[in-house]
């Protein structure tokens, strides 16, 4: 069903992706209500009401259902309980059991194995005398990640055969871990698609991710990937947005190995870092094809008029920002964000390029 202009969607969480999620749905005349944890968060100053509480507020939980009309995450760190408290009330998108997949590292990759998809061997890890076991059987470099929270490197410890597993374990910070296998990769990728009620999908084209200390630094569009190698990415982003029963849009980062294949890594069903360049460089952004696929619009055209290189500002790199007006070729894009600290996405900059 279509949800007319004028109509207030929610969005839950207050950074970012939420911030460019709203600034999207007003260009298409409707409203915005952020839930967000703290005052004067990135989404809350752009959108046309905000609620501020903890979700683990039921009551402001509930005031903000009763006064929107569709709902969406902008993070995948969202309580699951928060969002179903909505969904009772209030269609949501995506549904909450794909952000309760994506919210745990190992039923995400138990999914993934499921519906035939390949990534990096790996064991669940219960304790200390697991992860020595899974580490002996896996025989080489790995990675032991906390199976929730996680991101941008948080609650990830690399494993050799020297590392001690019990001073690992205490590292990594969570209950519950994942050991992965270390992949000897050519490239990182992801691929962004958005994906409508009625089974319509639009694929952005691959897109090479640079990270420096397990940030996303730089994002090159489109990467550049034998024809065949590009195709079969997006055939892969395809077939997991189907298999979730997606509406809305989804990033699949992905390893391409050394010897050509594709290994998926993580998944986010939501707008994500490595789509940003679409703001500038594409016919339809990633936010606004978030904003089409649950108003039940029509997707737009990833068609893009120019390729990109797009470069996160964290921490204080962002006090380059007047330098970079001076650049007649660089978009930048700033996030409100009024408190400076080390690994902090402040904001991007985005240089387009003659399309290759």
């Amino acid at each position: 069903m279509m949800l007319p202009p004028g109509s207030t969607i929610g969005i839950l969480g207050g950074g970012q992706l939420g911030r460019m999620t709203a600034m999207a749905a007003a260009r298409l005349g409707y409203r915005t209500h952020v839930f967000a944890t703290e005052p004067d968060a990135p989404a809350a100053q752009v959108a046309g009401a905000a609620t501020i509480a903890p979700f683990g507020d039921a009551a402001a939980v509930a005031r903000f259902a009763a006064a929107i009309d569709v709902a969406t995450f902008e993070f995948e760190n969202i309580p699951s309980a928060a969002v179903r408290q909505v969904a009772a009330e209030r269609p949501v998108s995506p549904r909450p059991e794909i952000l309760e997949i994506t919210q745990d590292r190992l039923r995400e990759k138990n999914f993934l194995r499921e519906i035939g998809v390949a990534t990096t061997d790996y064991r669940e890890i219960a304790d200390p005398g697991a992860l020595a076991e899974a580490a002996r059987e896996l025989g080489v470099a790995a990675i032991l990640k906390t199976v929730r929270l996680g991101y941008d490197g948080k609650g990830q410890v690399l494993v050799t055969a020297e590392t001690e597993t019990e001073e690992a374990w205490r590292q990594m910070g969570g209950t519950l871990g994942i050991l992965e296998c270390f992949v000897d990769f050519r490239c990182e990728i992801s691929v962004v698609l958005a994906r409508a009620a009625d089974g319509a999908v639009a694929v952005y084209p691959p897109a090479e991710n640079r990270h420096v200390n397990h940030i996303l630094d730089t994002t090159i569009a489109p990467a550049n990937l034998p024809s065949e190698t590009a195709a079969e990415a997006e055939a892969i982003a395809r077939q997991i947005a189907e298999r979730l029963d997606l509406v809305g849009v989804l990033a699949v980062e992905m390893f391409v190995t050394k010897a050509g294949a594709l290994l998926v890594n993580e998944l986010a069903p939501r707008p994500h870092n490595s789509g940003h360049w679409t703001i500038d460089a594409c016919l339809t952004s990633q936010f606004e094809q978030l904003v089409r696929a649950i108003c039940g619009l029509p997707l737009g055209s990833t068609e893009r008029h120019a390729d990109a290189v797009m470069n996160n500002l964290i921490g204080h790199d962002v006090e380059r920002w007047r330098e970079t007006l001076d650049d007649p070729q660089a978009k930048l894009h700033l996030y409100g964000k009024t408190r400076v600290r080390p690994g902090r996405k402040m904001g991007h900059i985005t240089r387009l390029l003659p399309r290759s």
